[in-house]
Formats: C-alpha cells, structure tokens, sequence
C-alpha cells in the first residue's frame, strides 16, 4: 500500500499519546513530586492536555518546607 501524502506535519506535541499514558503518569509524579495516584487520577479527569495535566499536577504539589 503506498504512503498517504496528504498526511504530513509532526505528531501534536500538546497532547499524549495514548499508548504512553503510563509513561506520562510517572513524568508528571517525578516532575511534580506528586504520588502516583494523584498522578493517574490527573490523567483520568483531564485527559491527554499536556498543558492542562502540567497545571493542574502544579496545583497538587508539596511546597517546599
């Protein structure tokens, strides 16, 4: 089957893959030091918006004692 040449351009950077879900859960509990449980219910409730899973994880985050 030949390669569609209508289809071009990146992958959406703004957004997760949806195969990589488990990998974004762990990024976002190392990056912002949250559990992993916070992390997967970030995932579940906001979907794969990179920016808005980056917000609210911001949110969730221990301040500095």
């Amino acid at each position: 089957m030949k390669e569609d040449k209508s289809k071009i351009g990146g992958p959406d950077r703004s957004r997760v893959a949806g195969n990589q879900q488990h990998h974004e859960v762990t990024f976002l509990a190392d990056k912002f030091d949250i559990s992993m449980e916070q992390s997967r219910n970030l995932v579940e409730r906001y979907g794969n918006n990179r920016a808005k899973l980056e917000k609210e994880a911001a949110k969730l985050r221990e301040p500095d004692e």
